[in-house]
This record gives C-alpha cells, structure tokens and sequence, in this order.
C-alpha cells in the first residue's frame, strides 16, 4: 500500500497498536494468568443452587492452584477418570470445546473478510482521501490482468519499513480472526487469510499489486491472530458475571478486536455456562521500564543521550508438559518501545511459536523438540529488519537445585522472506530505505536463575540475509544487493528485590556487515545500555521462571 504524507499520524497509530492494546490489557491478562487459568473436569462446576456464584468460583481456584501446583517438568499424577483425549494432566482443556466453538459454514468468515476489506477501503478514501484507494470497475479489470503474484504484473513497492512489515500483518490477523472465531483451527485459517490478502491487493487498490504485501499479510499475520487469540482466551471466562465480565469482555475484544465484534453479534458476550470452556495454558509475564542509551559513533559507554523505553514479554504454555502439541500451545513473544527517538517508536517486536513438536526428558532435563514459526521485527537507529522463518528447535531446562535453574534455547530456521536495511536508517524516509532478500536465522538463549536472588541472561541471534535484485524505482544497484550478517547480543542482569519486583542492567550490541562485490565491505556495530524495574509474574500453578 503506498505511503503518503497524509498518512503519518494512521500509521503511527499502526505501528504502537500491538504494543499499545497489550500494556493497556496487560492488568487483567496479569489476575487471569495467575488466579483463573486451569480446571479440574471433576470439580470445576458451579452449583447455581447453592447461591454466591462468584463466591463458589474463588473457591475452585484456590483449590485448583492447591492441586497442580508444580515446577516445570514434574507434572501431577494422572487423576482416574480423567479423560486424556479433552484434558491434560493439570485438568486443562486441551482444546477450545467444540460443543460451544462450532465450526461456522465457510461463508461466515468469508463475509466478515470482504466486509473488512470495504471498511477499511472506505475509510482510505473518505477519511484519509488517498489516492491509491479510489478503485473502480477499471481499476478491478487492471489489476485482475495482473496475474500471479510472480508474474511481471506485479511489483516490489517502494513502501517505508514499517508500513510494509508490522501494519500489514497487523491487518492479517484480522483476517485470521474472522476465521479463528468462527471455529476454524490455525491449519484451516491460513487460506482465509490468504484470500482476504489478495482481495485487498486486486480490489482494495487501483495500482500494481505489490508481492511483499501478500506475503506479510498472510504468513506474520497468522502468527500475530493466533497469539491475540491465545491471550484472549485466557481472559474470557464465560462462568463470570457481574462487572468482572464486563471487564472480560472489553479487554478480551481489546486484544482480538475481531473477536469481540462476533462475541457480540453471536451474544456469547452474555452466555453464562458452569465450566471452562477454552483452552487457557499459563502466561509468564515480564514487564519493565526504564531509560536507556543509544551511544554515539564512537560506542563509548553511555556517549548517547537517554530515552524512556518500555519492554514486555510473555512466555505462553509450559513447554516440558507431556501432551499432544498443537501450533501455539508454546510461544513467546516480545515487544518493545522506545521514547525520545523520533518516528521510531516500535523498536522491536520478537516472537516465536510452536507448530509441532514433543516434550522430553533425560533424567532431571527437561526439553522441548519441534519446529517454529519466527517474527522477527527490528525498526531500531541501528538497521531495519524482518524476518519470515520456519525451523527446528529445542527448549531446555535443567533443575540446579529446588530454586535454581539453567534455560537454554537453540532455534536454526530458514527465512524464505525478509527486509533489511544495509546499514544505519533515517528518522525521516517515507520511501523504502531497505532490500528485499531471504536467508536463514540462528538463535542462543540462556538463562541461569540463582535460587531466589536473581537471573543472568544472555541472547544472541543471528540473521544472513542475501538480498535479491529488486532496486525497482531509480535506486542505485550499488550497495543494494550482496549479503547481510547481522547479530544482536543481549545480555541482562536482574536482581530479585520484592515479590515481583526486579531491578536491572542490560547491554545491547548490533553487528551489521555488508558484502557486495566488487564494492567495498560496510560495517557498523551500534552499542546500548539499560537501566530498569522489572514486574515478573509467574503462573500460580506451573511456576516457570521463564525469563527467556
């Protein structure tokens, strides 16, 4: 989709919504991830006859936390009766219940896909009066010759970074919701969003289609739908009443916008039923904010000035539990803002899921072998970079005493899309400042918690990116194709102050080395420092530690 000046403060507001919905709804998703997640099939009814219904919830969680409180990998005795195929072994539903999430007839989310598109269509063009969406029965007949999304009818655009890689995957996950919603799994929801994508590109536009766009939208789309309906679910609680639901309700369609607009048409938003009906997995939550400094040329420390940051992480599911997994079960996922930095506000948002996979364990260590789905976004002074990437990967985690603990993650995944700027990018550019290419990704983290006094961290991921030849519109081939090697290492320490509340230090460096024959190699490395408060909350069943 074209940018254009008209367009700064929709776009800005695109850019900072993922993070924005998740800090406003980050309270109530904090009460249900560590006061109302699990249930036992057994006990986990309300009798309506006995009256004080809330009263009679409160009472089914504390004794459900009482039950299944564990570390992780020691999971609780299989309970008799307990039928394997609906729940695992803490009692949770191992999927959303069927009889109360049914499958709509495909027209349905269809429906809702085109009436978005029209929506969305419309506003461009009588709100925001942009060129690019006054389409027309001419315009249809045009871009329908265009043609497969690899034939010369289509184009790579000229689109600045963050347009192309976070409000376009932002507009996929509704797509994938308006699926998600009315039934449909992750597997099934995928063509959906696909459609939805290409309708926008033949319908909602009057230029050449451009192939990035189909690209994003669909596959970082899905990803980001699935993970809004994972938080969602986890807030709903169609057992609530009174104010509580109220508040379910609205900060449940904050999260999943799409989601909450069917709960209400559907009136599930006043459905009172006496047990779990979602599956609800725990969520470890990490939130800090501080100031940091971006330093200078010269990466002297603390040479740069110093701006307020806010950084949250959610490590959703408990990866060493012996279930069957199903994409999602496990994800984590990170975003991060930066202020004082000019346009640049969404500095990163890093995540990655489970798509299949099986849970181990060798005497104490437990692990976690599958294959991920990655979203790699970087809009940092440093360099711009997306990534698409698919791959193998293990979760580890070894018991060094009764609060003591080592976390090492190691992911290898190809990246058959991505985005990357050669080197250090403006504040100002509208345009495209960064190629098109494809790569692979390697990711280390670890993690030694010591007892109840603090955790050292460190990350490091590493991206080769080869650029291929889409200069397009009047760019100078020069320095514009060859490869990329980019690392970020991350290193933290965290002190344990008070029940939730950590203080810490952190260091960034990024590495960017750029090779295009027969031109002179490029390097540039940009340093950073961090100074915090960190809230962790832990599930008050499974306690994870997750600080990874």
């Amino acid at each position: 989709m074209p940018t254009e000046s008209p367009t700064i403060l929709w776009s800005a507001f695109w850019l900072s919504y993922p993070v924005r919905y998740l800090l406003f709804c980050l309270p109530l998703l904090i009460y249900s991830s560590t006061s109302a997640l699990a249930q036992n099939p057994a006990t986990d009814t309300i009798v309506p006859a006995k009256g004080n219904i809330e009263g009679q919830l409160k009472e089914i969680r504390r004794r459900k936390i009482e039950w299944n409180r564990d570390s992780a990998g020691i999971e609780p005795r299989k309970l008799p009766g307990l039928d394997t195929t609906k729940y695992s072994r803490y009692g949770d539903l191992l999927t959303d219940d069927p009889e109360y999430t049914k499958k709509s007839k495909i027209w349905r989310p269809a429906a809702q896909v085109v009436v978005e598109n029209v929506i969305l269509n419309v506003m461009d063009r009588t709100v925001m009066h942009l060129e690019f969406a006054k389409t027309d029965f001419s315009t249809w007949k045009r871009t329908l010759n265009a043609g497969f999304p690899w034939n010369s009818g289509w184009e790579w655009d000229q689109d600045r970074f963050g347009n192309n890689f976070l409000s376009h995957p932002m507009m996929g996950s509704f797509y994938y919701s308006a699926a998600r919603t009315n039934g449909y799994n992750f597997w099934q929801s995928f063509p959906i969003v696909f459609a939805g994508s290409y309708m926008w590109k033949i319908f909602g536009e009057n230029g050449k289609p451009e192939r990035e766009d189909l690209i994003n939208t669909t596959v970082d789309g899905e990803l980001l739908g699935e993970v809004e309906y994972r938080l969602s679910s986890n807030i709903l609680d169609d057992r609530a009443r009174g104010s509580e639901r109220v508040f379910r309700e609205i900060f449940a369609g904050l999260i999943d916008p799409i989601r909450g607009v069917n709960r209400l048409f559907d009136g599930k938003y006043k459905r009172h039923v006496n047990k779990e009906i979602y599956q609800k997995e725990p969520v470890n939550i990490a939130l800090f904010a501080g100031v940091h400094s971006i330093n200078n040329s010269t990466n002297a420390l603390l040479s740069g000035h110093y701006d307020e940051m806010v950084n949250v992480q959610l490590n959703y599911g408990n990866p060493f539990e012996q279930r069957r997994i199903k994409p999602f079960d496990f994800f984590k996922f990170r975003a991060e803002l930066n202020f004082g930095v000019g346009r640049k506000v969404v500095d990163n948002i890093t995540g990655y899921g489970v798509l299949l996979g099986k849970s181990l364990r060798f005497g104490k260590l437990n692990t976690l072998i599958g294959g991920f789905q990655h979203y790699d976004y970087y809009d940092a002074k440093a360099l711009e970079l997306s990534t698409i990437a698919f791959g193998p990967g293990l979760i580890n985690r070894l018991p060094l005493g009764k609060f003591s603990s080592l976390d090492l993650n190691l992911h290898l995944a190809f990246v058959p899309f991505a985005g990357s700027s050669v080197g250090p990018v403006t504040d100002t550019s509208f345009y495209r400042d960064y190629r098109f290419a494809y790569g692979w990704e390697g990711k280390v983290e670890a993690a030694l918690n010591i007892s109840k006094y603090g955790t050292l961290s460190l990350w490091y991921y590493h991206y080769f990116i080869h650029a291929f030849d889409n200069t397009g519109k009047d760019e100078s081939p020069v320095n514009t194709l060859g490869n990329n090697m980019i690392g970020v290492l991350r290193t933290r320490l965290a002190v344990h102050v008070y029940k939730a509340v950590n203080i810490g230090i952190e260091q960034i460096v990024y590495w960017n080395d750029h090779r295009q024959a027969p031109y002179a190699p490029l390097h540039y490395t940009q340093t950073e420092q961090r100074l915090f408060i960190m809230l962790n909350w832990q599930d008050a069943q499974r306690r994870g530690n997750y600080y990874l």
